[in-house]
């Protein structure tokens, strides 16, 4: 690959003139961005990418850039009249207790509260349920404007040690301290830079993490490339801590630990993709056992879910694309040996252990199905859920009588249930008092057909009685990838989009894993374009249906749904009114090279791999499909400063490439969240700010004034 630099005339100011055409620059004043004449060469073909320069995070000029577009978007945003209205209701709504479920920990039952507009939620405990809660930790603390979060919070099998991570400003880098819970004591010094890992106790000795070796460049782009996995003594310094799987030796890009509740075994994962795991067993109960391998390849996805002593409970999608549940002996580990426990059904199952009984959760048509099995596999019962919708949460330690889960839809907040493992009978632990009244809505689900003839579920909300005579203002939102699944939930910021006449749809898309693996794969590497294709009938289902038009539709997603929607854009940017790419991965030519792109391979492919993989990647690039003179629709990219999952180049490239391309007069923008990530850890102040910012825009551009501008609500 060869690369040519050429710093060009166009150097990049705030000045409010453009180096696109001057018709464009008539219409709306972009900040200026300087061009590069840089030029990849892949199998013979030449590739320009004028704006390489904004990949550079650390440099002064690209932070003048971040800072000018802020500018002209801020300035943008706050002409909008109702904008604070909405900012208003929001903060209103947003203003109410919400818990989670609670978890036991020694003599200790711990929960998450957050009283509202609370940054950040803040862990309680009380001993026994019906004990006097008390604030174990209050991540509000760690910095006043919410933007050093919790990342993780892990506690040793007795409960009387805990490690929690912090993230700042929402990187995915964090920091570990261990605390004594008896007295909130802090135990040794922090553990510093720590990625894609949860701890794992080992009974008070210590604990298992996994990091990468700490970048040389940017840590917030730089490629990381080898995972390793350490064992931490308490007590010693971090220098110490012994490598136990991974680095240069095993090279694997992701690895995981875990251990079984009886401390028994070491469950290690690893992997070089997002899809696929090796899988490999420690019993620490002996003191010369060595790591055992239990999956020596990449191709199918497993992770052992319990164990009765030698026995091992293993979740595996081998020769069954929608998983089963199987087991086998410590002894003979391997597949060859594995025995079927509950079998492959037509729907997804995914399984946990608590109580001594496993809990299986299917995805039946992406609404949540629940049964009972004991550990030998025998069926108890189906468990009887408060409506259709999305239940989470099954599971526990094996010596507890009552479950706790939560269950939720989109018109039903989300609300905790007292399960009694033994009788099956669930109450209301904790219902959410939200200003929202869900008898004023309704969901339905309907089947499209996409391009090449496939049955596509959609979801679809939106107030009784609503006028199909497309006009009503519509978002849709879409992921497909990664074999993510979504399923029905709750949303408290989309209460004020439904509130003031508007439709939620959400389609399941090829490339998530709704209906298991085949449907993951159908989205993937050369079959990509049909996740697009599923989205773009999506659109146009609505607009047939009288559900909207093309003039009231607006299209989301965020990181692979950014992608999603950048390439929606470009191929019909006729489709839609409004476009939001949140956080999206743009350049499909280069994302393999930041941070741990490249493991993501599996369901994209990449450039480097053929020609004809090169070819496909660059036909639906967002980077590289936009075109000048093409008339796009108003657009509000959205990415953060500290993202270091989908670095915020991405973002910046395409921005930069559509505001010299569009030729229409409808705005194309970036919001720039400064001192934020990829999303995880958002205080909640920035929520609010962001959907008021992304609602006024769209209800703006779609020359629709909301009652929310007219009435007070």
């Amino acid at each position: 690959m060869k690369i040519l630099t050429l710093i060009a005339v166009c150097f990049i100011a705030a000045a409010l003139t453009s180096c696109g055409s001057k018709e464009q620059a008539a219409k709306f004043n972009y900040p200026t961005t300087a061009k590069v004449d840089t030029v990849d060469n892949y199998f013979g073909t030449d590739v320009q990418d004028p704006y390489r320069w904004l990949e550079d995070d650390t440099s002064k000029q690209t932070a003048q850039w971040v800072s000018a577009q802020n500018d002209v978007t801020f300035s943008y945003l706050k002409n909008i009249s109702y904008r604070d209205k909405i900012k208003e209701r929001l903060s209103k709504i947003f203003n109410y207790e919400r818990l989670s479920a609670p978890f036991k920990e020694g003599d200790y039952y711990y929960f998450y509260k957050n009283d509202g507009l609370q940054n950040q939620s803040v862990i309680y405990r009380k001993k026994g349920e019906d004990g006097e809660a008390e604030i174990f930790l209050d991540p509000n603390k760690f910095r006043e404007d919410g933007t050093i979060s919790l990342a993780g919070l892990n506690f040793s099998k007795d409960g009387s040690l805990a490690t929690y991570r912090i993230s700042k400003g929402g990187a995915d880098w964090t920091d570990a301290i261990v605390m004594k819970t008896a007295d909130k004591s802090i135990v040794e010094d922090t553990l510093k830079n720590i990625k894609f890992s949860g701890i794992a106790w080992k009974g008070n000795e210590g604990f298992y993490y996994s990091t990468y070796d700490k970048p040389k460049g940017s840590q917030l782009s730089e490629k990381t490339q080898f995972h390793k996995l350490y064992y931490h003594k308490l007590g010693t310094p971090q220098s110490s801590d012994v490598m136990i799987f991974g680095g240069e030796k095993t090279p694997r890009r992701y690895i995981g630990a875990y251990l079984t509740e009886d401390e028994r075994f070491l469950v290690i994962t690893a992997s070089t993709s997002t899809t696929g795991n090796e899988l490999y067993i420690q019993d620490l109960k002996d003191p010369k056992g060595k790591i055992v391998t239990v999956v020596d390849n990449f191709d199918k996805d497993h992770y052992v879910v319990d164990n009765d002593g030698t026995r091992l409970i293993i979740q595996t999608n081998l020769n069954a694309p929608n998983n089963r549940l199987v087991e086998v002996d410590f002894a003979k580990p391997t597949p060859e040996n594995w025995k079927d426990l509950i079998p492959e059904t037509e729907s997804v199952l995914s399984t946990s252990t608590g109580g001594g009984k496993i809990f299986a959760e299917y995805l039946v048509d992406v609404k949540t199905v629940v049964k009972q099995y004991d550990m030998r596999g025998k069926l108890e019962r189906e468990i009887e859920l408060p409506g259709i919708g999305t239940a989470g949460g099954f599971g526990g330690k094996a010596d507890e009588q009552f479950d706790y889960y939560t269950f939720t839809s989109f018109t039903f907040p989300p609300t905790i249930y007292k399960y009694d493992i033994a009788t099956g009978k669930s109450t209301v632990y904790e219902r959410p008092k939200v200003d929202f009244n869900p008898e004023d809505y309704e969901t339905k689900q309907v089947f499209y057909t996409s391009k090449d003839g496939t049955k596509v579920p959609m979801f679809i909300t939106h107030k009784k009685g609503i006028e199909l005579n497309g006009k009503n203002p519509t978002m849709l939102y879409g992921y497909g990838g990664f074999s993510v699944s979504l399923q029905p939930s709750f949303s408290t910021a989309r209460i004020v989009w439904l509130e003031n006449g508007g439709i939620y749809a959400q389609p399941n898309l090829r490339g998530g894993g709704e209906y298991g693996e085949q449907w993951h794969l159908a989205g993937t590497k050369m079959n990509k374009q049909n996740v697009f294709d599923d989205f773009i009938a999506a659109a146009e289902y609505l607009i047939k249906e009288k559900y909207t038009s093309s003039d009231y539709l607006a299209i989301s997603g965020g990181s692979n749904g950014g992608l999603l929607v950048g390439a929606t854009m470009t191929q019909r940017p006729d489709l839609m009114k409004v476009a939001f790419p949140a956080v999206g991965v743009m350049d499909m030519l280069r994302y393999h090279k930041f941070t741990a792109g490249a493991g993501w391979a599996y369901d994209y492919g990449t450039a480097d791999d053929s020609k004809e993989m090169f070819e496909y990647l660059r036909k639906y690039s967002p980077v590289h499909a936009l075109k000048p003179g093409v008339k796009y629709p108003a657009t509000m990219v959205t990415t953060a400063d500290h993202d270091d999952r989908v670095v915020p180049a991405h973002s910046f490239k395409f921005a930069a490439t559509l505001q010299e391309h569009h030729a229409g007069d409808a705005p194309v923008l970036i919001r720039i969240e400064t001192n934020a990530g990829h999303g995880a850890g958002t205080p909640v102040s920035k929520t609010i700010e962001q959907v008021a910012d992304q609602y006024s825009f769209a209800w703006y551009n779609m020359g629709v004034v909301p009652p929310i501008a007219k009435d007070d609500m």
